[in-house]
C-alpha cells in the first residue's frame, strides 16, 4: 500500500466525499476546483493508500427497524491473550454488533449493538453475548436519544502547513 501524505486538495476531496460519496468525478472535480483527470488520479491514490477504505449508504436505523442502540461494556477474563482473541473472533461475526473497541477502564471492550427493540436485545444478550468465549461481565447502557451521530471525520489537521 503506497504511503500518502494528503495535502489540502486531498482534504477537500475527502471532505466532499464524506458529505456525498455519490458525487461523480466531474461533480467532485468542480466542487474542489480541479479538472476531472487530476481529480480522479487523486481519488485513486487515496483509495490505493487505504485513506478511502470504501463507499457506503448511511441508513436511518429507525427506518429499517433497528430502533434500539445499546452500548455494551464487556469484561473478558481471565486476562489471557487466548480469551481476548477468541472473543474478538466471535464478536466480529455478529451482525448486531456494529462496532467493537478495545478500551481501557472498567470494561475490556465496548460494543455498539443495534437491534429492533428491548425483547430483541434480551434475546441477543442471553442467547449470544453471554455465551461468547471469555466473557466474565457485561454492562448495558441504552441510548435514549442520539444527540450527534457523525459519520464524517474531522480532517482539519490534514494539509496543515500550507501544502
Amino acid at each position: 500500500m503506497p504511503i500518502l501524505k494528503p495535502d489540502r486538495l486531498d482534504r477537500r476531496i475527502l471532505e466532499a466525499l464524506q458529505r456525498d460519496a455519490r458525487l461523480s468525478n466531474v461533480e467532485l472535480a468542480e466542487a474542489i476546483g480541479l479538472s476531472p483527470s487530476p481529480c480522479l488520479r487523486r481519488v485513486r491514490l487515496l483509495e490505493e493508500a487505504g485513506v478511502i477504505s470504501g463507499y457506503h449508504a448511511a441508513l436511518d436505523r429507525n427506518a429499517v427497524g433497528l430502533g434500539l442502540t445499546v452500548f455494551v461494556g464487556v469484561k473478558v477474563g481471565p486476562h489471557h491473550e487466548e480469551a481476548s482473541t477468541a472473543f474478538r473472533e466471535a464478536v466480529v461475526q455478529l451482525p448486531e454488533v456494529v462496532s467493537c473497541h478495545l478500551v481501557s477502564g472498567e470494561a475490556d471492550f465496548l460494543l455498539q449493538v443495534v437491534v429492533p427493540d428491548l425483547p430483541a436485545y434480551e434475546r441477543f444478550l442471553l442467547g449470544t453475548l453471554l455465551k461468547l468465549p471469555g466473557v466474565s461481565d457485561i454492562r448495558s447502557n441504552f441510548a435514549i436519544a442520539t444527540v450527534k451521530a457523525q459519520t464524517a471525520l474531522p480532517l482539519a489537521h490534514l494539509g496543515a502547513g500550507g501544502s
